[in-house]
């Protein structure tokens, strides 16, 4: 699928739900069902985009075309600005509530992925969307939450992303034995002559993450 160039020294703010990471997922042929926040902004309402010729057209049929790509000096994300010349609002008859007291022409601004948004919203709301959703909240969400918030993990010390992969291998580990430990107690009656049956399930899960004390290499993409 053809997608504009993705605009690489733009920067958001705003975390992962961006129009530059919507555009670098798509650019990797990759699905985003990541709900937008805060920086999408769409055209006017009442106005209708022409995407081939990439303008707007006005509700009483003009057209407000495309003068510029800037970067917002608050947001720090990509917009695109779309403003009619100055007689082409003079004489329209609903002048004073599209414009304004001071306006003397139409001008706006759109977010500069307003497709990739577009794209992406309707991923989230569909079928698989809301599968993604629930899916997310069940099995990841729960997980970095009882890492931040009770297990101290709110930051990294370590310098260097192989030692921030180390980390968060080991975190996994601990959060994993946590679950496991509880798990297994549920199972075991009291009394010492029950201790065998969980140390020697304990034995073998150690034994099974020992296979993969020197975790691959994670690719993490920092531009």
């Amino acid at each position: 699928m053809a997608t504009r160039p993705y605009l690489g020294e733009l920067r958001c703010r705003y975390g992962y739900g961006s129009g530059e990471n919507y555009a670098f997922l798509e650019q990797q042929g990759l699905k985003s069902f990541i709900p937008p926040h805060g920086t999408y902004k769409g055209g006017p309402d009442g106005f209708v985009y022409n995407k081939g010729e990439d303008h707007y057209l006005c509700p009483q049929g003009r057209t407000i075309p495309f003068t510029r790509v800037f970067l917002d000096g608050r947001t720090k994300t990509g917009k695109k600005e779309y403003r009619a010349r100055k007689h082409v609002c003079l004489d329209c008859p609903i002048r004073s509530t599209c414009l304004g007291k001071s306006a003397q022409e139409k001008k706006f601004s759109v977010t500069y992925y307003r497709s990739e948004y577009e794209r992406n919203i309707e991923r989230v709301n569909s079928p698989q969307g809301r599968y993604m959703k629930g899916k997310r909240q069940s099995t990841v969400e729960p997980v970095f939450g009882t890492l931040t918030q009770f297990m101290g993990l709110r930051k990294i010390n370590t310098i260097g992303l192989v030692r921030a992969n180390k980390v968060m291998h080991l975190s996994a580990i601990a959060y994993n034995l946590k679950k496991y430990l509880k798990f297994i107690e549920k199972r075991v009656k009291s009394g010492a002559g029950q201790l065998a049956l969980p140390f020697t399930q304990l034995v073998g899960l150690f034994t099974r993450i020992t296979r993969f004390s020197s975790p691959p290499k994670i690719k993490i993409i920092t531009d």
